[in-house]
């Protein structure tokens, strides 16, 4: 008997051998929330909730992730109106991720970030998470949510 995956797809082995990992981050101005991939690209995994601090101190929390876990690719989600459009908090969020991008010298990709807090909060109260516990991960919660469906939108 064997335990575990035994056959992976064409795309989970390219990742692998390109040892490619990808964080996702839900910005926020208050908490960041951060979640990496597998490195097969097939999972997300909620890591961390950042504090965001006017010394910013909060990107040196994420060049020390990406230098711990290898990562090759960040994932911002891009808060979009729900008509499509991009408002106030969708602007501050891409200028956010263009400086990020510069600071880390990684590509960064701004993905469509709709609705993903509900989904969070719908998987949290699934989870009868409530309350302050509910607070200390929503974020991140969040992220993974978002790079989830950054994964599965690049799959072939």
């Amino acid at each position: 008997m064997h335990w575990g995956r035994q056959f992976t797809t064409i795309y989970e082995e390219a990742c692998r051998l390109l040892n490619m990992r990808v964080m996702g981050i839900d910005y926020g101005n208050k908490r960041i929330g951060v979640a990496i991939s597998d490195p097969w690209c097939t999972m997300a995994h909620p890591l961390e909730v950042i504090n965001v601090r006017k010394d910013n101190s909060h990107v040196k929390k994420i060049e020390d992730i990406i230098n711990k876990y290898e990562i090759t690719n960040i994932v911002v989600g891009l808060p979009y109106n729900m008509n499509g459009t991009i408002g106030d908090g969708a602007k501050t969020v891409m200028e956010w991720a263009k400086q990020l991008e510069e600071r880390v010298n990684l590509p960064v990709t701004l993905f469509d970030e709709r609705l993903t807090t509900c989904e969070a909060h719908e998987l949290l109260a699934g989870a009868n998470v409530r309350g302050k516990k509910k607070r200390q991960v929503i974020d991140k919660i969040a992220a993974s949510v978002i790079l989830k469906e950054y994964l599965d939108s690049i799959k072939p």
